[in-house]
């Protein structure tokens, strides 16, 4: 009969030291994971060595060679010996150097990895007088010739896992490998616009970028066009936080720049978001986090943003020592890094891009124009809008008093005056089933200066109709004019302070150590979030107070959810979400309806409007509020030029 598993003795097996090339091999499974992880440490070090032009030679994927040829510094013949053995580099040499990491690669372990598990070459030469030549390194058997080669460095990997079969397997097929490959030197390029890239394969040249000369945004966006497309740039706004920092602003101060898409760029997939820091590509939750939550109140579904962030910062700031791979990093202050992305990204999408003027016909600036005052003597007197809440019962739900009220009151006045700067509500149904009135004014409108054009007509009571430069503009009106009182709203109520409603009964939940301690770092913090959480004991909080508007709502969950938040991020969001959508819901009830007919004054009052407010190309729930049609598309309609 078996004896059970479960009692079975341990067999004490002795303590030994493992042989180097098993240890060369158990790191090569941490760094090595296919080629393409052989392709980003090679270029690093290439980077490294400050190469302005690399070149990628592959065969059958990068499985049978790898080459990876630079124009840098070279090697010297004293220090090649060296290049292949574990754990050296030239690029730390103590713990402080470690806490400060400012280039690619430091930890000297890559070319060991690599050797122990392919055929290994360095061919190098420093251009120097003492070094007239090149010299040549076998990485199998150490030996080392000289040979000609002009100033720079190539490494040759061949035959990848030969000793390890059992990885090989697990390879996909070639042109799997060698997309994985191209991967990786894309991201390299996006970083570094002034370096150029040349990829081979089989002998065939299937990638290129061209160093782009100069710098600063300029040279990012060149090379975002050449890497990622036209399409991606001209559906980008270039972001750069703090507004003051300079292209070329150093790493000593935080500061992010680089292209965010707009909404209606926005993919299925999230494989067009990198992000770096110092240069160097990661994947990180804080900035993908800060990131998606700038795009919340402008992205329809689950559709994810596209992006190309670069963070800076101080080396002593952030932790790259934390993944064999360095794919990931640890920030000292991650609060911090969380606000500048979301900020960056937040300001550059808030300006919207219907206010950027479509190239004038003429340089003569249109003239300021507004609603001209009604001819047949009546005066604009606009019934109650149809909202969903009055302002006392807004003000309940906020906790305000009669002096907050009054803010509120302030906010739908200003909703009820943005409805009547173009809506005139108490002759609509008269004019229903007539056509649109004719314009007022005796000139037509000017449509140079104005990125939206003049309107010429209104479709089925839904869509505006208007002419600029380029051709048409649709405009979905309901849309755009819920944006329009939606971001009234909230500039109304921004810098108000959220109101606390104390709990009857303290609501206590067991909570984890990071919980608690969150919440006695936060106390403040949570206070304006009108949240007050304090500890019982070193394993139970009681939640003693709720936001007003929350109130209804499951004080332990919302707690939970703020400290993991908090824990994370700069603030929590989710009380300002719960706001936001309160707002929304009063925009959408006081926005002009569908179906309703509009005068050609009333319609371009709303055109003024989207183009000074902020996130106007879209409405609250992230939908498109206008399209532009330019002279090609109607065109090639119509088959002119054909």
């Amino acid at each position: 009969m078996t004896t059970p598993p479960s009692t079975l003795q341990p067999i004490r097996r002795p303590i030994r030291e493992l042989p180097d090339e098993l240890i060369s091999q158990i790191a090569a499974g941490e760094v090595v994971e296919r080629p393409a992880s052989v392709v980003r440490e090679l270029v690093d070090n290439a980077l490294d060595a400050g190469a302005t032009q690399i070149t990628l030679r592959l065969q059958a994927g990068g499985v049978r060679l790898i080459g990876v040829e630079d124009n840098g510094s070279g090697i010297l013949r004293s220090e090649l010996p060296n290049a292949l053995k574990r754990h050296a580099t030239s690029k730390i040499a103590s713990l402080s150097d470690l806490e400060s990491v400012g280039t690619m690669g430091f930890r000297g372990e890559a070319l060991a990895a690599i050797c122990s598990i392919a055929e290994v070459s360095l061919l190098t030469r420093v251009d120097t007088p003492d070094e007239p030549h090149g010299w040549l390194l076998d990485g199998r058997s150490g030996e080392l010739q000289p040979t000609a080669r002009a100033p720079g460095t190539t490494v040759e990997v061949r035959e990848l896992f030969f000793a390890t079969p059992a990885r090989r397997k697990f390879l996909k097929t070639d042109a799997t490998e060698l997309a994985h490959c191209i991967e990786a030197v894309r991201r390299h390029a996006l970083a570094r616009p002034d370096v150029g890239f040349a990829i081979w394969h089989d002998g065939k040249l299937v990638a290129q970028w061209r160093a782009v000369a100069g710098g600063g945004m300029d040279a990012l966006r060149q090379r975002l066009a050449d890497v990622l497309g036209d399409d991606f740039v001209q559906q980008a706004v270039a972001l750069n936080w703090p507004m003051d920092a300079p292209d070329d602003a150093g790493a000593q101060r935080l500061r992010v720049w680089g292209f965010a898409g707009v909404p209606d760029a926005a993919r299925s997939r999230a494989d067009w978001q990198f992000a770096y820091v110092n240069g160097r590509y990661v994947r990180d939750k804080t900035i993908t986090h800060a990131a998606r939550s700038a795009y919340e109140d402008v992205l329809h579904g689950h559709r994810q943003p596209v992006y190309a962030l670069f963070v800076s910062l101080d080396p002593t700031r952030v932790d790259v020592n934390v993944h064999p791979t360095k794919i990931e990093v640890r920030f000292r202050d991650g609060r911090e890094v969380h606000q500048g992305v979301r900020h960056a990204v937040e300001a550059a999408l808030a300006v919207p891009r219907s206010g950027t003027t479509p190239e004038p016909v003429d340089t003569v600036p249109a003239p300021a124009w507004t609603p001209p005052a009604r001819q047949d003597g009546f005066a604009f007197r606009p019934r109650e809008p149809e909202i969903g809440h009055r302002v006392s019962d807004v003000a309940a739900l906020w906790g305000y008093g009669s002096g907050e009220a009054s803010i509120l009151r302030q906010a739908q006045d200003e909703r009820v005056a943005a409805r009547t700067d173009f809506v005139s509500t108490d002759h609509l149904d008269s004019v229903r089933a007539e056509p649109v009135e004719a314009p007022t004014h005796p000139q037509p409108l000017p449509t140079g200066d104005w990125p939206l054009g003049r309107a010429i007509a209104q479709l089925q009571g839904v869509y505006i109709l208007a002419e600029n430069t380029q051709g048409l503009v649709v405009v979905d009106m309901h849309a755009a004019h819920e944006r329009i009182v939606y971001e009234r709203l909230k500039q109304q109520l921004d810098d108000q302070q959220v109101a606390s409603q104390p709990l009857l009964i303290p609501a206590t939940f067991s909570a984890t150590p990071d919980e608690v301690a969150t919440a006695e770092d936060c106390t403040e913090v949570l206070k304006t979030l009108g949240l007050e959480v304090t500890a019982l004991s070193p394993k139970t909080l009681a939640v003693r107070a709720v936001p007003t508007t929350l109130a209804q709502g499951d004080p332990v969950e919302l707690a939970r959810s703020v400290l993991a938040e908090l824990g994370l991020h700069d603030a929590s969001t989710v009380v300002q979400r719960a706001r936001n959508e309160l707002l929304a819901t009063m925009a959408c009830h006081g926005a002009v309806r569908a179906n309703r007919r509009l005068t050609l004054d009333e319609m371009n009052a709303l055109l003024r409007q989207m183009e000074v407010t902020e996130r106007s190309d879209q409405c609250n729930h992230g939908r498109p509020t206008w399209r532009q049609v330019g002279m090609k598309e109607l065109d090639a309609l119509f088959l002119r030029g054909r």
